[in-house]
């Protein structure tokens, strides 16, 4: 059931978004390729051969899109730097880009200067591609040192002004997508060590970076240090049946637990432990493929996080499902359970993404319960819709943003430790492997106009209706602020109308007229040709 009811005075509310995913400016002012570049300039790995080359422009559109910041009333904005952009090999011995430093330093001050707190992740995904190419990227320990340098250098630059620091944004997918399945870049497919070999130098990067900050720049700086992880919830199909209860508690451990347990509790799950040393064992292989932590490993990482960042998404049911013995056993047959969803549950973009509230609700109490009740901060949340239509009035974003953060509200009651809530994303954006196909933008873009304008969908109005109340305060303004909500966004679709119309009349003018009158002069050239020939 729906609760009404506000949240606790000085909850922050804001919105996020990632530099690959926005920035473009791929090769501009001394930036160094990604891994990102490097895979999405390959043909086939991503839909439609699409890249972020240029994205939605944010390079160029600081200004604008800090407007778009005010327009929201957000408290703060959850950005991530592009470790290329600053330092072009990631190597900080042998370059660093001070027009890069500068670009980040110019986007931190105009935040600050709107009264809106940056949030920043020190690393979404997009890996300076030489430290792919000369050492291997996230399955070599030398990255742990190369990026502790890099987050120094961070911490040093702009550490005076941002007090909210997150080492990774959703490892999870970095290890899993990008070593295992190759779905994302580096685009590797490495079998059933990969993943767990990435995601083992990521928790020491992470760990590392946490002590340079405690040690060098905290008695100064007075800032915050943590981690964002990004987790479904795991529903047993049966809640009677050990069984199921069993494989949906393995669920969570494989994916959240992989990388909340050694921070919170000094190790990998236990569960994690049993079953990928019992797969290993039954492959012949002499030691388990998921790595160990020696006992002052474990003491070095527990305890580095100063905030939990989380991300959900959406919910499955989840039964046990035994995998027969595989010679090339990996992540996902090492869990042992297959993953189901409800039909009947509303799906308002992709296939993968079912909005399911009450799965948030339970994923929060089973982090206060597993790991002492952490501070948390909501990192991302948010739904796409399909590309097919440009869906201003987004019905179906209204419904989950609702329900989710109403969920968030249970979960305070709950005694859960929530301080914030980031909607994801700011803008319609590039969307890794899936391009420009998936919107989980607040604002949409045009993608087709080379100026590549901003328009709100009636998601901005509503959000901001519940930011500006702290929460939702009775039923009947609610569902005045639904109702406004579409009112706003039939306007602004007839301005894109127009805007499209022009867009392609201009397009006409510039693309076709020049088209039909070289023509012209050429038939005229020829004519004359013809005309001549005969003549003589």
């Amino acid at each position: 059931s729906f609760y009404y009811g506000t949240f606790p005075a000085g909850f922050l509310w804001g919105v996020g978004s990632s530099a690959y995913q926005t920035e473009g400016a791929w090769d501009k002012d001394g930036k160094g390729p990604s891994i990102w570049d490097a895979f999405t300039h390959k043909k086939g790995k991503v839909f439609r051969n699409e890249t972020g080359d240029s994205a939605c422009d944010g390079y160029y559109r600081v200004k604008d899109d800090i407007q778009l910041l005010k327009e929201l009333k957000v408290n703060h904005y959850l950005l991530s730097i592009s470790w290329p952009r600053i330092m072009p090999t990631g190597i900080k011995a042998e370059q660093l880009n001070e027009k890069g430093i500068q670009f980040y330093n110019d986007t931190i001050n105009s935040l600050l200067e709107n009264n809106i707190t940056p949030i920043v992740s020190l690393y979404h995904w997009d890996l300076p591609q030489v430290l792919q190419e000369k050492y291997g990227g996230w399955q070599n320990i030398s990255m742990v040192n190369y990026f502790n340098d890099y987050a120094n250098l961070c911490f040093e630059k702009f550490g005076d002004r941002v007090k909210h620091w997150i080492t990774f944004s959703n490892p999870w997918a970095v290890a899993e997508n990008g070593y295992e399945t190759g779905e994302h870049a580096p685009g590797l497919k490495l079998g059933g060590c990969g993943a767990y070999k990435a995601a083992h130098h990521i928790i020491k990067s992470h760990a590392k970076v946490w002590h340079s900050y405690n040690n060098t720049w905290r008695r100064e700086q007075q800032g915050m240090v943590g981690i964002s992880l990004t987790s479904g919830w795991g529903e047993p199909v049966d809640p009677h049946s050990q069984t199921d209860r069993d494989a949906a508690e393995r669920y969570i451990q494989f994916h959240l637990g992989w990388f909340a347990n050694p921070i919170y509790r000094g190790d990998y799950p236990e569960v994690m432990k049993n079953y990928v040393g019992r797969k290993s064992a039954q492959q012949g292989l002499g030691t388990s493929r998921l790595p160990t932590f020696s006992v002052q490993e474990k003491t070095y990482i527990k305890g580095t996080s100063d905030f939990l960042g989380i991300g959900h998404f959406t919910t499955r049911y989840v039964l046990q499902k035994n995998f027969p013995f595989l010679q090339v056993s990996g992540y996902h047959t090492d869990r042992d359970l297959a993953e189901l969803v409800d039909p009947n549950w509303p799906a308002p973009g992709p296939k993968w993404l079912y909005s399911v509230p009450w799965g948030f609700r339970r994923l929060l109490n089973f982090i206060k319960t597993q790991y002492g009740n952490p501070l948390i901060y909501v990192t991302e949340n948010g739904v796409s819709e399909p590309v097919q239509c440009t869906q201003l009035c987004d019905e179906g974003r209204i419904q989950y943003l609702k329900g989710y953060i109403n969920e968030i509200l249970k979960a305070l009651n709950d005694g859960v430790n929530v301080k914030g809530y980031t909607a994801w994303s700011l803008l319609d954006k590039f969307e890794w492997n899936k391009g420009f196909s998936e919107k989980f933008g607040l604002y949409h873009i045009d993608f087709k106009n080379k100026n590549k304008p901003r328009y709100p969908k009636a998601s901005v109005d509503y959000y901001k209706k519940i930011i500006s109340a702290n929460g939702f305060p009775n039923p009947r303004e609610v569902e005045n602020w639904h109702r406004k909500a579409m009112d706003t966004c039939s306007t602004t679709h007839q301005h894109l109308a127009a805007d499209s119309l022009i867009t392609h009349m201009e397009m006409v003018t510039e693309i076709v007229l020049p088209t039909v009158f070289t023509l012209c002069i050429l038939i005229c050239i020829v004519l004359l040709v013809f005309y001549l020939r005969n003549h003589t």
